[in-house]
């Protein structure tokens, strides 16, 4: 086994997106090479209603899957289809807007106002960028999950791990999408085919992931790059992204670690993107520019 090498530590950055929702993004709307096929990754963490509220009123999609995923409070959401509802606390929904799909999504705090959750994008490939839209909805009662012996939690969102399927099938990008906890102190190497890009995002806890040559100290929200002395732990909302292997290896810290981790296959293909819109060429994207001026967008 081959542990992967850290390729790239990445700190989520604020963010104003929607309707002045505020947010913290991973990664997107830059190179999308190194995250192939995925585009990009926004944590929504926020115990101030006022800076959520006014969510992401209606606006288009086309060529790429939206998946959310919540853990505290809930998302209502509409869409051109006529498809409305509301996800909650360990839901996740995965959108593939395909041809075009004209939505909103409303996020609503919990009880004392707290809303947490994730939104990563998947590109399609060029073979499914106009495929029909549709919808897959997952109560988290309906996600799988596995505690090992040591401690090590883990939820799986899509694709197959440790012998149990995720609920999310039939995704082009054939993703694998987790929620992993580690326990305190604990040590755990999780496996990750070679040819898949993939990458970790911490959020809760901390701990260390380490190099092919041993431990590798990702920076923490408030440390320099020019500090002589970089710190030990893992950040919170801080994003690892690995390079080839076909194991990822970590060592909790004294709280313990939660982050995401999430691998898929690489289209390697041309990728031509301008907002909510991502498709191969710039023709193709300024088609659907002048589709939605001219009422054309929606696809029966």
């Amino acid at each position: 086994m081959s542990i992967r090498p850290i390729k790239r530590l990445i700190q989520s950055k604020p963010t104003l997106e929607g309707a002045g929702v505020h947010l913290r993004r991973a990664f997107g709307f830059g190179n999308t090479h190194d995250f192939d096929p995925f585009l990009l990754l926004d944590d929504f963490r926020n115990d101030v209603p006022e800076e959520y509220l006014k969510g992401f009123p209606w606006h288009p999609h086309r060529g790429i899957e939206t998946i959310t995923y919540v853990l505290a409070g809930s998302v209502e959401h509409g869409d051109s289809m006529g498809n409305q509802g509301a996800i909650s606390a360990g839901d996740v929904q995965w959108m593939t807007a395909g041809s075009g799909i004209i939505h909103q999504e409303m996020p609503k705090g919990d009880s004392v106002g707290r809303m947490h959750g994730f939104q990563l994008w998947a590109n399609l490939p060029a073979a499914l960028k106009m495929t029909a839209p549709r919808y897959q909805e997952v109560k988290t009662g309906d996600i799988p999950e596995v505690t090992d012996d040591d401690g090590t939690h883990v939820r799986i969102v899509c694709g197959k791990f440790w012998g149990k399927s995720g609920p999310v099938d039939g995704i082009a990008a054939d993703p694998i999408y987790l929620d992993v906890s580690v326990a305190p102190g604990k040590s755990k190497s999780l496996p990750v085919e070679t040819t898949r890009h993939a990458f970790a995002y911490v959020f809760a806890g901390g701990g260390k992931f380490c190099n092919a040559s041993g431990p590798l100290a990702v920076p923490t929200e408030g440390v320099g790059w020019a500090d002589t002395h970089p710190p030990t732990e893992a950040g919170n909302r801080s994003l690892v992204l690995f390079d080839r292997g076909d194991e990822v290896a970590v060592h909790a810290g004294e709280d313990g670690i939660r982050f995401l981790l999430v691998s898929g296959k690489p289209l390697e293909e041309p990728v031509a993107w301008y907002g909510p819109i991502v498709m191969n060429t710039q023709q193709q994207l300024q088609q659907a520019f002048a589709e939605l001026e001219q009422g054309t967008f929606l696809k029966k």
